[in-house]
């Protein structure tokens, strides 16, 4: 019930305003450079503006070329080549990203140094150099593996 009183409502509110007052707001965009507003208010015109609009209804050879750019400024904010010269955004966005492996790193050090237990012995150097002779002294895969590139009549690397 309410959702239909509220339904019905709207639609007499916007049968009764006119539609350049229920758009959503005027924004400068490439893909749409009309909107359906104006970029100053109807309301907010000064007494100089309001007569530079009623001179626009007129014929446009007699506007100079002050009151033509003072028209576009009036109607849009940004002319195109405004629109298209780039933000300085992409600094805040590298930035971001900066600060956030930073912080990252900072707490993988610290996990890394306070909260992970320490390696095993097995992960030293001079346990995998026993490991490795081991596992030639037992020929240990000699088809492909390890044994397969000592060469055992010499005690060397197979070159």
């Amino acid at each position: 019930m309410a959702a239909n009183l509220l339904r019905v409502s709207g639609r007499r509110v916007a049968s009764i305003l006119p539609r350049r007052e229920v758009s959503f707001g005027y924004v400068d965009r490439l893909d749409y450079p009309a909107p359906p507003v104006r970029f100053v208010e109807e309301s907010a015109l000064s007494d100089e503006s309001k007569a530079l609009r009623e001179k626009e209804k007129g014929d446009w050879s007699s506007l100079s070329l002050e009151e033509k750019k003072a028209l576009y400024r009036l109607s849009f904010d940004k002319s195109f080549s405004e629109m298209n010269v780039p933000s300085g955004e992409w600094k805040y966005i590298i930035g971001g990203t900066c600060v956030g492996l930073a912080f990252a790193f900072l707490i993988y050090g610290f996990q890394k140094q306070f909260i992970s237990p320490p390696l095993p012995p097995s992960m030293t150097k001079e346990w995998q150099e026993a490991q490795l002779k081991y596992n030639i002294a037992i020929r240990n895969n000699p088809v492909t593996g390890i044994s397969s590139q000592w060469d055992y009549e010499k005690n060397d690397w197979k070159k």
